[in-house]
């Protein structure tokens, strides 16, 4: 019985180095937990047997030499890029609180002008026409108003040349008109 017992545990020991053996070539995960599943043992089988453990262990850390011997990885260049990636994740949920507002906006326009308790398109449309008129109005008064100003300017400087003229014929009537003064001016 003893012999029985023996030799299942040597067929799992294989299955579990063969399961290490594969996840390698195939670069999946070196857990405990991956490596019992494929080899279709219970976790504490390998920590029972602190050797398989053990190998495990040493196999993982030679693959991350492995693959990390190319590379640069820093505990600041993590965090780095754990910062970067929260600061993304940050802009992102503004981003769809954004979008959230903007769509419940429309959703409740769209829901209350089809209630029949919204102005209708052509009120809609009768009102910004309204305002683009209203909006005209103003600027045609400024403009009236400027010509106005220009208007009573021009009759003010016409009265004081007008006046300037007859106090000149007043004072001198022979140098303006040699002979004489005008008929019908007096």
């Amino acid at each position: 019985m003893s012999g029985g017992r023996e030799a299942g545990t040597e067929r799992r020991r294989l299955r579990v180095q063969d399961a290490i053996t594969t996840a390698v070539r195939h670069g999946t995960p070196l857990t405990a937990s991956a490596i019992a599943r494929a080899a279709g043992v219970d976790r504490t089988f390998l920590y029972r047997h602190r050797d398989l453990l053990e190998s495990l262990r040493t196999t993982g850390s030679r693959c991350a030499e492995t693959l990390g011997a190319g590379l640069d990885i820093t505990q600041a260049s993590l965090q780095a890029d754990l910062a970067n990636a929260n600061a993304r994740a940050g802009r992102l949920a503004g981003r769809v609180q954004q979008l959230e507002a903007r769509l419940s906006q429309q959703l409740g326009q769209r829901a209350w002008q089809e209630s029949g308790l919204g102005a209708s398109a052509d009120v809609c449309d009768l009102q910004a026409t309204v305002a683009r008129l209203e909006q005209h109005v103003v600027q045609v008064t400024r403009r009236l108003e400027e010509l106005q100003g220009d208007l009573d300017a021009a009759r003010s400087a016409n009265r004081e040349l007008t006046r300037a003229l007859n106090q000149r014929e007043v004072a001198s009537p022979s140098r303006s008109h040699p002979e004489g003064p005008r008929p019908g001016r007096g």
